[in-house]
């Protein structure tokens, strides 16, 4: 089946058999929707609460709601399971926004940001838009953001991961440097390096400047 958006090509496959009861395919399913949720989660955390959770934390919550209400989902398509999974992670983002901000207990405007982007690299992942009320916002929204996700995935194997470890996990330079093998150092140089390319595979229109 054709679609309008990059979804895996065995992702109908796996539906069908998620809805005969197939745990297996449905975690497969699930997991083809990962980066996309990543790069959700990534900006919609917000730079104060990146101390109390990283966006990893928040799609595996998603993913364990996901596999406990799936008969809930009343969809049949890729881009329908899509924004099903988008709505519960939002809900998640919701819930622990309240948690952290609401209750006040915990003062997160005082935890410590991630440190600035060097080099003059501006982050283009923080173009992405916000919340979007009308159908025509939301396909945009989704648009956008699926042109992101095809942009990271054209990206050198060693630039995606910086950017998916460091933007979205919120993994220090020193976690990315022993993952990748490298120095602290050198992983903390791929990263402004990483958001020049990606930039630059963006093109023109997603360009935040």
């Amino acid at each position: 089946m054709k679609h309008d958006l990059a979804f895996h090509p065995d992702i109908d496959d796996w539906i069908a058999a998620a809805r005969e009861g197939s745990a297996e395919d449905l975690g497969r399913a699930l997991e083809s929707f990962r980066d996309y949720l990543l790069l959700v989660a990534g900006r919609d955390l917000g730079t104060d609460l990146i101390a109390k959770a990283g966006a990893s934390d928040l799609v595996q919550e998603t993913f364990l709601g996901a596999q406990r209400n799936f008969g809930q989902f009343v969809g049949e398509s890729p881009a329908e399971l899509q924004a099903w999974l988008g709505v519960i992670l939002k809900n998640n983002l919701a819930n622990f926004r309240r948690h952290y901000r609401e209750v006040g207990k915990r003062q997160v405007g005082r935890e410590v940001a991630l440190p600035p982007i060097q080099d003059g690299a501006s982050d283009p992942l923080q173009a992405l838009p916000a919340d979007a009320t009308s159908p025509s916002g939301f396909v945009i929204r989704i648009e956008r953001e699926q042109a992101m996700l095809d942009a990271l995935n054209r990206l050198p194997e060693r630039y995606r991961r910086v950017v998916l470890w460091h933007h979205h996990e919120r993994l220090s330079f020193e976690e990315i440097g022993h993952r990748l093998e490298c120095s602290a150092e050198a992983a903390r140089k791929l990263w402004p390096r990483a958001l020049v390319r990606l930039r630059q595979e963006l093109g023109p229109v997603h360009d935040p400047r």
